[in-house]
């Protein structure tokens, strides 16, 4: 297939996943996998986090004026409500910190799961129910609504999505937005402030997996040859690397836009409901031995 054109398939499925809670990790290796792409060759390997930082760009480009009024509020809050505790900035860092801490102790376990196709198939099918079971309790008032807007939240709640975002650092497929959109529903979060903070705690989140992502493809473990050193770079390397960089960035503006707006009216179970059929056509596509 023509690179550049490879490139902006994979660009828009980076843009479309990313924020969606149906795990771009898991369609992205799905889908390079279908496309004969080497899940093992250097250059993709590097393709896949740059254009992962394209889209996490977007995220305080469009929470630009929400994050302005956080940083003129602080400690206390529009409405003096905050502490230096409960500001939304400290319960996004403090969330941040729940997950990047065991995350990194967790590596060697992650760096094992990366690659498999067959955890990636099982994580979007059992990621799907719990989101569909929550949704379902959400909508029925099982659930406690405690906290309707972000200025409401608790350090509790803060540690409790942090925590429960580390399984999907451990486990693709799982996918960040579900494990913080879910865990915010059950700890009594409205759907769109457990949106919203999904939003803003993955802006430190992704960066740091990012950055250490491209750390470590540059500087190895155990002396292993650096990514970079087998890139043979080129004209075309770059362009393709900048239009999947673009295309991502811009298509994940558009649905997170899209996404807020969405929740408001509507819950996430149709995301629950893709989540198991595309789990399941990966099984079995994986037992037929595609």
């Amino acid at each position: 297939m023509n690179p550049y054109l490879l490139s902006l398939i994979l660009g828009v499925i980076e843009g479309l996943t990313e924020f969606l809670p149906v795990s771009s990790t898991a369609h992205l290796r799905i889908c390079e996998a279908l496309l004969g792409v080497s899940l093992g060759d250097g250059y993709w390997k590097m393709f896949s986090i740059v254009i992962q930082l394209g889209a996490i760009l977007c995220l305080p480009i469009y929470f630009r004026e929400r994050l302005g009024r956080f940083l003129k509020t602080f400690p206390r809050g529009e409405h003096g409500e905050s502490t230096a505790l409960t500001h939304p900035l400290t319960l996004v860092m403090v969330a941040f910190v729940c997950t990047a801490g065991p995350a990194y102790l967790l590596t060697k376990v992650i760096g094992k799961h990366l690659e498999s196709l067959l955890i990636m198939g099982v994580a979007l099918v059992v990621g799907g129910v719990i989101m569909w079971v929550v949704d379902a309790l959400y909508a029925h008032g099982t659930l406690p609504r405690k906290t309707d807007r972000l200025e409401g939240m608790r350090f509790g709640q803060a540690v409790w999505i942090g925590l429960c975002q580390i399984l999907s650092a451990v486990f693709p497929g799982t996918s960040r937005s579900m494990s913080t959109i879910a865990a915010g529903q059950l700890a009594g979060m409205s759907r769109p402030a457990a949106l919203e903070f999904s939003f803003l705690v993955s802006i430190p989140t992704m960066v740091a997996a990012t950055l250490y992502d491209l750390y470590r493809s540059i500087h190895p473990h155990h002396g292993e040859p650096s990514i970079l050193g087998q890139i043979e770079w080129t004209t075309q390397g770059w362009v393709t690397l900048g239009i999947g960089f673009v295309v991502s960035f811009v298509v994940a503006y558009f649905v997170v836009a899209w996404f807020m707006s969405w929740v408001r009216s509507r819950g996430f179970v149709p995301f629950a409901i893709y989540r198991i059929l595309v789990g399941a056509a990966v099984l079995v596509w994986l037992v037929k031995g595609h």
